[in-house]
């Protein structure tokens, strides 16, 4: 899946050892969307090589590629956002079709010319269907 947006928050890098003694980091980003209602997500990019691969910086126009997994822990669920790749800027111009496109806004309709005011029809019920003219298909 990918995911374009612009990077708001770079969180601190977290270091640590695993089971097997070997070390590991995690850097994590909050990503806002670039949609008509923007959204943010948290992400992370796990190895040290892949976070020198893809740096991010505030303000950055990026396009991730992650991956989604969701893990129990003690009944309770916890789902992460793993980046594979970052590119920097927006790559869906360019061509690549993000696996999850968001809808995109409906285009434009240019605004109808300005009509005279209508006169309200005088003592017409709005729910009585006799009251109209008999053109309608309508069932009811």
């Amino acid at each position: 899946m990918e995911v374009v947006g612009k990077i708001i928050q770079v969180l601190p890098l977290q270091e640590g050892v695993g089971r097997n003694g070997n070390p590991w980091k995690l850097q994590g980003y909050v990503l806002e969307t670039l949609d008509q209602y923007p959204r943010k997500v948290h992400f992370e990019v796990f190895g040290e090589d892949r976070i020198k691969m893809n740096p991010c910086e505030i303000d950055q126009l990026v396009t991730v590629s992650f991956d989604i997994e969701s893990r129990e822990f003690n009944g309770r669920w916890y789902t992460s956002i793993r980046a594979w790749k970052i590119q920097q800027g927006d790559t869906t111009q360019a061509g690549v079709i993000p696996a999850a496109a968001p809808a995109q806004a409906a285009p434009a309709v240019p605004a109808a010319p300005a009509a005279a005011p209508m006169e309200p029809a005088a003592n017409v019920d709005p729910f009585d269907a006799s009251a109209g003219d008999g053109t309608s298909d309508l069932p009811f």
